[in-house]
């Protein structure tokens, strides 16, 4: 309290024009002592019951309020409303309460006069109020958090004059109306989280102009209407959840072209029709729930090809005949497939489809037609044989030439000194030209298979993706990377220092007759999120993805659930108990292994902050790892998230 104390005074001294310093310092300064002396007659070291009234009004050039995850309850003070210089107001996480005094109206009014706000942080109290009387012109005004309150009323259109806004969380609120069109202008908007209210009316359709747009969520509403095509238009979607509303018409298949999808919730709605083969398309697609609607037909073919799909959940529909081949439909529970019309297959619970036997002839043909057909079918079959034996021949021809060349050769990957031609038929033939079931990982630049040549080697080939334009890269700068990668030399591989394995992928491809323009390269789901709009890439963006893989260990799933709610500070998620959290495959650890992974947890977290310059530099990363482990503060079945956090 002393250091806050004293960066204010140090703020109000110098922060004040030439003509009017020593004055208005002195009022600061005054100020500060009344409020130090009402904490002091506390008689705490901590903010745990008191009460929001300092005095706001002797401090106009006050740029930043910050004062979250206390305890303060009580009501916002009305002298807020007279700081027109203050650009961050950040009170979440703690007990304010009611309506905001009269002069200031149930969310600020006179939030208005903030002409120059930036970031306004509210979440997680219990404030009511109307939340259209709360905001005016804000053009600097890049973040919005009030969700978790009791706020009513509707959105102000008057936030689509906001052009800097990046972020809009509204959630779990008693919000009514329909949501605004003119949010459709917020260009810079990245996620937009309406979830958990009373919204009505249609989905607006501009909302497809959002280009930038990364999170849409308004599950849980009282949305009607159909889904509008225009949503195919936002090309960076990477989560979009319309769950939860009375939703009607088909899915448009414009939803398919959302290329960087990565999951998609249309469950519990009253959607019809059969699910469109664009959906199996979307190589980045994780997570699919189209449960409780009403979708009819059979899935589509296309879902066969989709390596990337992981989770689904189709219960509840009219769906029928065979479930796509693919691991993420022959593991789902049965809960996940359950009270279809006839769905059948390779999954648990599951009937096995009936083999298609082929109708006989009709005794009504005639003779003629009966000779004609076997003579058909006899020279087909002998032609099939002759092709067979063929076949069987040439490849048999070709693996005797193949070994008798590998014999030959004592290195059969030194670089350029081997019949490339032959080991590449030799892969084709392995993998049966690349088929999906030998693939073991999908990168954001290439696909990864498993390889058995004919000398019994195994081998993991990486087959690159063709660039946009579908020219390839410069073949001497391959070329010197591949030498490379093949004689180097480490001290984290054998005892011989070599290497056995590596990830060929480049962050930038460059052509030499272009302009020095770079193309994104990163893995969806473990990139830092500022990738996506300023495709900057830095130290700060590997902490970003070293602190997904390291969830990903003691969680033992993709923690993309855990990380959305961390980065939205969400109370019910910071009360989590850790235990929660890891891998229930496993027994809880004890003792030395609990503390190391608290400690281990705590460093993941921190790695994942929203904010790149708060991440720690993974010098710092290495020195926590080394270094003696985290006291417990208690057992630790009983540590929340919130307790790891502030460790």
């Amino acid at each position: 309290m002393v250091i806050v104390l004293v960066s204010l005074l140090h703020f109000a001294t110098f922060a004040t024009s030439a003509a009017s310093s020593v004055a208005t310092a002195g009022t600061a300064a005054e100020a500060l002592l009344k409020w130090k002396a009402s904490l002091d007659n506390k008689n705490q070291s901590l903010l745990s019951s008191y009460a929001l009234q300092p005095y706001f009004s002797s401090f106009p050039n006050l740029l930043t309020i910050d004062l979250f995850n206390n305890s303060l309850y009580g009501t916002i003070p009305d002298s807020i409303g007279s700081l027109s210089k203050l650009t961050h107001l950040n009170l979440a996480n703690n007990n304010l309460s009611g309506t905001i005094t009269p002069s200031i109206g149930p969310i600020p009014t006179s939030l208005k006069n903030c002409t120059s706000l930036k970031r306004v942080r509210l979440e997680g109290n219990q404030l009511t109020g109307n939340i259209s009387e709360a905001f005016g012109i804000h053009p600097s005004l890049y973040y919005i958090e009030l969700s978790d309150n009791n706020l009513y009323g509707e959105i102000p259109p008057e936030l689509g004059e906001a052009a800097q806004l990046g972020v809009l969380d509204l959630s779990s609120n008693h919000l009514t109306g329909m949501i605004p069109k003119e949010l459709g202008r917020l260009k810079s908007l990245l996620q937009l989280l309406l979830s958990d209210n009373q919204l009505s009316g249609s989905i607006p359709s501009e909302i497809g102009m959002l280009s930038a747009l990364t999170d849409f969520n308004v599950a849980s509403n009282n949305l009607s209407s159909v889904i509008p095509k225009e949503l195919g238009e936002c090309s960076k979607l990477i989560f979009l959840n319309l769950s939860r509303n009375i939703l009607r018409g088909s899915i448009p298949s414009d939803i398919g072209s959302l290329q960087s999808l990565q999951a998609l919730d249309l469950s519990r709605n009253l959607l019809t029709g059969e699910i469109p083969p664009q959906l199996g398309s979307m190589k980045q697609l994780e997570t699919l729930n189209l449960s409780h609607n009403n979708l009819s037909s059979s899935i589509p073919s296309t879902f066969d090809q989709s390596a990337s799909l992981t989770h689904i959940d189709i219960s509840y529909n009219e769906l029928e005949g065979r479930i796509p081949n693919i691991k993420a439909f022959h593991e789902a529970p049965i809960t996940a497939l359950q009270n279809n019309k006839g769905l059948c297959g390779n999954a648990t619970g599951l009937e096995a489809c009936p083999k298609m036997i082929p109708n006989l002839p009709s005794k009504r043909n005639n003779q003629f037609l009966v000779i004609i057909l076997v003579s058909f079918l006899g020279t087909l079959f002998i032609i099939f044989i002759i092709v067979g034996v063929s076949l069987i021949l040439c490849r048999r021809v070709r693996k005797t030439e193949a070994k008798s060349k590998e014999a030959q050769n004592d290195n059969l990957f030194a670089i350029w000194s081997y019949d490339g031609k032959m080991v590449y038929e030799n892969i084709i033939d392995a993998t049966e030209e690349f088929d999906s079931k030998y693939c073991i990982g999908v990168g954001g630049y290439g696909s990864v298979y498993k390889v058995e040549l004919p000398t019994s080697q195994v081998v993991a080939v990486k087959k690159l993706h063709s660039l946009p334009d579908g020219e390839i890269c410069n073949q001497k700068a391959f070329t010197s990377e591949i030498r490379a990668l093949t004689e180097i030399r480490h001290r984290n591989i054998d005892q011989e220092y070599e290497a056995h394995i590596a990830d060929f992928g480049t962050a930038r491809l460059l052509k030499h007759d272009s302009s020095d323009w770079t193309s994104l390269a990163s893995t969806f789901g473990y990139m830092a999120p500022e990738l996506a709009y300023t495709m900057e890439v830095n130290e700060k963006c590997d902490v970003y993805s070293f602190g997904v893989l390291t969830l990903e260990i003691i969680m033992g799933k993709h923690p993309g659930d855990l990380i959305s709610s961390l980065t939205s500070s969400a109370f019910t998620t910071l009360n989590m108990p850790l235990k929660d959290v890891l891998d229930q495959r496993l027994s809880l650890p004890m003792n030395e292994a609990a503390r190391e992974v608290l400690s281990i947890a705590k460093i993941a977290i921190a790695c994942l902050h929203t904010v790149p310059q708060s991440r720690p530099t993974m010098q710092q990363v290495s020195q926590e790892l080394s270094t003696q482990k985290l006291h417990l503060p208690s057992t630790l079945h009983m540590i929340t998230l919130g307790e790891v956090v502030d460790l």
